[in-house]
């Protein structure tokens, strides 16, 4: 994102989109703030200033609070940029305060989630806090299992939008003298399908001069999209690739990821493995578990054959409610079984644990909630067709829906 022309006079809200036109400042690289600066004829190290003001000045909510600037550029650049493309942000903590949700309202009204976790240090280990984070407003992908698929698919989000999550949190923490020390992209929206501003907002927490976040600390998850797997392996990049999998046979991974209709298990798994051959990077693998659905003694060892011999980890999650699905999470028990018929092919995995289960903080919920519950007819209707796949899935029948559209081709 190149920046704007200070002459060049920009509306606040663009009428058809509602949304506000100028740039996010957070999004341009300090090279741009430079080329901004050099053709109002201003010395190269108010560059410096204004990058310290947007990335680490967690008290600075606005150019106005950039005292250290003339108040004529402190204009200047309020009328070309966005100093947050947050509106405002309703933050709830849970788990003692260990975790946080934040919904965060955007220029335009569209509602984006992020989760901040703290893990404690401990002995051998110091202290981590995560932030996971969302690319679009919604999702097309249509998991029946997350609340974001629940909301359908509004629109991507700016790079700006992207990194401003990151901005808030880190703000968040610099009051207590914390830092961010991952990132993931597994909140709202599927990351591969607006991958041009991931990426963008992936340099922006590896450079130094802004967060300054390793490669290797760094998630990027996708569904299943190939194309974008390709595209990432092509690219070489050190962060960790998360492929959310759920189920390793067609038939039922047609209804809990329904672009596996368009991307099958092979080809995804495939492409997987490719990128973990060209990068040295071991891929992740994540599995909601659902009681009944895809925890069966047939599933683990599905998964099993599926992903034996590969340099690949997997997550087991208990899945959280939701309120449009008839389905509950496995019982420990059930996931442990899981996780140890993986272990016996010699595929690694880890039972992770919900955390904030009372605020909502599984993908989506909050943005559910805000939107205002669904009719009951409209649930019952939903849980019913989601009881009818599931027969079928579990016969071995593939589904004939469509591919969800915006999922690309």
């Amino acid at each position: 994102m190149g920046p704007s022309s200070p002459s060049r006079a920009l509306p606040i809200v663009d009428a058809a989109s509602g949304r506000d036109p100028r740039p996010g400042v957070s999004a341009l690289t300090t090279d741009d703030v430079a080329a901004w600066l050099a053709v109002r004829d201003e010395p190269r190290y108010r560059g410096r200033q204004i990058a310290d003001a947007v990335w680490r000045d967690a008290a600075a909510s606005s150019f106005d609070d950039v005292v250290t600037l003339p108040g004529q550029l402190r204009e200047a650049l309020a009328a070309a940029f966005r100093f947050d493309t947050v509106g405002d942000t309703d933050i709830r903590p849970t788990d003692g305060g260990l975790t946080e949700k934040a919904l965060h309202r955007l220029s335009d009204g569209a509602l984006v989630e992020s989760v901040l976790m703290h893990y404690p240090a401990r002995p051998g280990q110091r202290a981590r806090h995560t932030l996971c984070i969302s690319s679009q407003a919604g999702c097309a992908v249509g998991c029946p299992f997350c609340a974001t698929g629940e909301l359908g698919f509004t629109r991507d989000l700016e790079t700006a939008e992207i990194v401003d999550q990151v901005r808030h949190a880190a703000g968040r923490l610099a009051t207590t003298g914390d830092r961010l020390t991952n990132v993931v992209f597994m909140g709202m929206g599927e990351p591969l399908l607006n991958l041009d501003a991931v990426l963008a907002a992936v340099d922006a927490l590896n450079d130094p001069a802004r967060f300054g976040l390793g490669a290797r600390h760094i998630t990027v998850s996708t569904s299943g999209v190939v194309p974008g797997i390709r595209r990432l392996t092509a690219l070489g990049p050190q962060f960790t690739l998360a492929v959310s999998l759920h189920a390793a046979r067609d038939a039922l991974r047609d209804v809990l990821v329904p672009l596996n209709r368009r991307w099958p298990i092979a080809e995804v798994v495939t492409a997987a493995r490719d990128h973990a051959a060209a990068t040295g990077r071991r891929v992740t693998y994540e599995a909601t578990m659902i009681a009944g659905i895809n925890d069966t003694p047939a599933d683990a060892e599905a998964m099993a054959e599926l992903l034996r011999g590969d340099h690949a980890h997997v997550n087991l999650i208990p899945m959280n409610p939701v309120a449009h699905t008839p389905w509950t999470a496995s019982p420990p028990e059930v996931i442990e079984r899981f996780a140890a018929t993986l272990a016996a092919a010699g595929v690694t995995a880890t039972v992770r644990h919900n955390r904030g289960q009372e605020i909502g903080a599984a993908c989506g919920q909050l943005a559910a909630e805000r939107a205002g519950e669904p009719a009951p007819a409209v649930v019952a209707r939903r849980r019913a067709r989601l009881e009818d796949e599931s027969i079928h899935a579990l016969r071995g029948e593939r589904s004939h829906e469509p591919v969800p559209a915006g999922v690309g081709e």
